[in-house]
């Protein structure tokens, strides 16, 4: 599993607002981008997707930005991988997309392998939450 850009640039913003989520202080597009050298533009598209899934709220406005919609021991990194990353199986035929079949998938003898790793990597990302990560 190959973590996008994307994933990695919205971990490090989550991270971010965990941080600061105790003074409940909306941080702004500007200020995430200068402290986590991402671009504004990219981020914008970024927190649009989490705001989607109701991971961050915005507010507009001179005092806008965004915040956690959730206290920081309640959002899980895999929920942010999942909302972030098209695809998150390390193999094609994990997917569950019906278009992608696999023919070797009846007979495949490896296919326990990847299910298994990727089960380690979903319980990994699960056990983790962003309270945990401001901790480290």
């Amino acid at each position: 599993m190959k973590v996008s850009a994307k994933t990695r640039y919205g971990l490090r913003t989550m991270a971010l607002l965990a941080k600061n989520y105790k003074e409940k202080n909306f941080l702004s597009l500007r200020k995430i981008s200068e402290e986590e050298g991402i671009s504004q533009d990219y981020l914008e598209k970024i927190m649009e997707k989490l705001k989607e899934k109701k991971l961050v709220r915005a507010k507009k406005g001179k005092e806008g930005g965004y915040v956690l919609a959730r206290s920081p021991e309640k959002i899980r990194v895999g929920e942010i991988v999942e909302v972030l990353e098209k695809d998150s199986n390390l193999v094609f035929c994990l997917a569950k997309n019906k278009n992608m079949v696999c023919p070797k998938e009846k007979k495949c003898l490896s296919k326990k392998v990847w299910l298994n790793v990727q089960k380690a990597i979903n319980s990994t990302l699960n056990s983790i939450t962003l309270k945990d990560l401001i901790k480290l």
